[in-house]
């Protein structure tokens, strides 16, 4: 079996990558709206120069979006692995999937937590 050479570590090639992969999974409307939703959010709380809720968000945002990432990724390979329905893939798509409603509940907790804080901010 030929052993291949390790490629030297290109930061640039890897930032690539990640954009193109990235691009990918934007074809997914589930990430695609997680997004857009998590950019709004996060201007409010940057251009309130609320620092910890822009950090917390940011946290919890990034959280859904690599949930929502590996989940692309995960189908995409069961879908070239089985193309056919088999219950192996569908537990682990949907191992998957509750994996990212985790992260969905803790991101919404974190959006209805400063939601709630901007309400209280604004009768006081």
């Amino acid at each position: 079996m030929p052993v291949s050479q390790p490629r030297s570590y290109d930061p640039l090639r890897k930032c690539r990558v990640a954009v193109h992969g990235l691009r990918l999974a934007l074809r997914d409307r589930a990430v695609a709206y997680k997004l857009v939703v998590s950019v709004l959010l996060l201007s409010v709380a940057f251009a309130q120069r609320a620092w910890v809720d822009f950090g917390l968000l940011l946290v919890a945002t990034a959280l859904v979006l690599a949930a929502e990432l590996l989940n692309t990724a995960i189908e995409e390979l069961c879908d070239y692995v089985q193309p056919e329905r088999a219950p192996q893939i569908g537990a682990t798509k949907d191992i998957a999937a509750a994996g990212v409603s985790l992260a969905i509940l803790a991101w919404v907790g974190v959006i209805a937590l400063e939601v709630w804080r901007l309400l209280l901010a604004q009768q006081g």
